[in-house]
């Protein structure tokens, strides 16, 4: 009997560079072989490689789409670049100016009156590189309506605000309203490289961030957030994210009542854990917490010394980093800690060695979305600049990609895959031919 399939993949190649076909069946993986008999519509891969698709395991979705509709101040040095770039910003005079990318080493974290000078008239606000801060003048926070204002919001000594917002986004965007932005554009940007899975990690994740997100996007969503997050179609409910700040860690014991609440919840735990200090608290609550649960998460894993491996690999955490952060802010890294320092920075081989199941991810929009910029950092941990931190790090590239793949390529499993080439040439990133999710075309080049 002649099979017949949805979609028929021919002269593909394995990461090994043997010859491979597959059909694709309802959206499953019905039949993979060196050779292949059936009918239905072909595609030739032409020798590219077949393998699964690529999964980013935290990124910040509704941020990163609005950072491709605003003003990008990341390569700014100076003030007059920065307000130069501002102030060429297409728009009404009366609609906001978003800007994002803002180094505080060009000007520290500035006011509103500092702000003025640079933007007096249009209403502005400024994302700072890290995402935590939100910068407004005087017209954006007029914009903010009538107090009063939650503890987000930085007060001069007079009890106005000073125009500094600390993790107040789903605050912000409540108030000042306007229309979300597109993330279809941003799914397809994810699909030209293979991207057929996300999860979106914002700590503030609830009902309405999940209906702006579902179904927004071809790839398969995991949503994290709070507590009050609701199961419902078109994503897959994630873990409780818990958000760390080093500069304000709460009592261990209200990060410990957190833990417990997700347990009866059924839900694991995401703790974002950029320092050393974020990770000793979050790995504390946990012990109290009763120990940890299967899919609990380190976020990040930024700075973690050797002598906490073992114990992060004997307690089952996943640890979800981002090695384009050591291409992106590696210089940087280099010229503000010590050498001894820079080892700890985003682990890999070390915790991989012991044991501990790792993830990779972007942290869109804080680091480069191009998954084959994380997946080459992790093979040479190289810099910008070409300097090379915590070499000991570095994983080959079949383990490299083995963080960031969806889903195994297996007969009855999900049509979710990629065709690639990724060649060796020092330095060189991958390219991708062909994206399908769920059986459908969604990118071909």
């Amino acid at each position: 009997m002649t099979l017949r399939f949805d979609l028929l993949i021919r002269n593909a190649q394995t990461r090994d560079g043997r010859r491979v076909e597959l059909g694709i069946c309802e959206g499953r993986i019905a039949a993979m072989n060196e050779r292949l008999s059936g009918k239905g519509p072909e595609y030739d891969a032409a020798g590219h490689i077949l393998g699964p698709g690529l999964h980013d395991h935290h990124l910040h979705l509704l941020a990163t789409a609005a950072r491709r509709e605003s003003v990008d101040l990341s390569d700014c040095r100076n003030v007059d670049a920065l307000v130069d770039r501002l102030r060429s910003a297409p728009g009404a005079p009366v609609t906001w100016v978003r800007a994002i990318g803002y180094d505080e080493r060009v000007a520290g974290l500035p006011d509103r009156a500092v702000l003025d000078a640079w933007m007096p008239e249009r209403p502005l606000r400024i994302q700072d590189r890290t995402g935590g801060y939100w910068l407004l003048n005087s017209a954006g926070v007029e914009r903010l309506g009538d107090p009063p204002f939650p503890a987000c919001v930085e007060r001069s000594a007079d009890g106005i605000p000073n125009g500094r917002i600390w993790r107040g986004d789903a605050w912000l965007r409540e108030r000042i309203g306007g229309q979300p932005p597109s993330l279809a554009a941003l799914g397809a940007v994810l699909a030209r490289w293979g991207v057929t899975a996300v999860t979106d990690a914002g700590a503030s994740n609830g009902a309405a961030e999940a209906a702006l997100l579902a179904g927004a996007l071809p790839q398969r969503l995991t949503i994290m957030g709070t507590e009050a997050l609701p199961a419902g179609e078109g994503y897959r409910l994630g873990a409780v994210k818990l958000l760390l700040d080093e500069n304000d860690l709460p009592p261990i014991a209200q990060l410990t009542a957190r833990i417990d609440a997700a347990r009866h919840l059924g839900r694991p735990v995401a703790a974002h854990c950029v320092t050393l200090g974020e990770l000793l608290l979050y790995l504390g609550a946990l012990e109290q917490a009763g120990g940890t649960k299967p899919g609990d998460r380190i976020e990040h894993g930024g700075r973690i010394p050797h002598s906490l491996i073992d114990d992060i690999a004997a307690a089952g955490l996943i640890v979800v980093t981002q090695p384009n952060f050591i291409h992106d802010r590696g210089d940087r890294y280099r010229a503000q800690m010590q050498d001894d320092e820079l080892d700890d920075l985003y682990r890999l081989g070390s915790l991989i060695g012991a044991g501990v199941a790792m993830r990779g991810g972007s942290d869109a929009p804080y680091g480069d979305l191009n998954p084959w910029i994380a997946l080459r950092a992790a093979t040479d941990r190289r810099t910008q600049r070409g300097h090379v931190i915590g070499i000991d790090e570095a994983i080959g590239r079949e383990a490299a990609l083995t963080l960031y793949e969806a889903s195994a390529l297996r007969i009855g499993g999900p049509a979710d895959l990629m065709l690639y080439d990724w060649p060796r040439d020092p330095g060189a990133l991958g390219s991708v031919g062909l994206t399908v999710i769920d059986g459908d075309i969604v990118w071909q080049a």
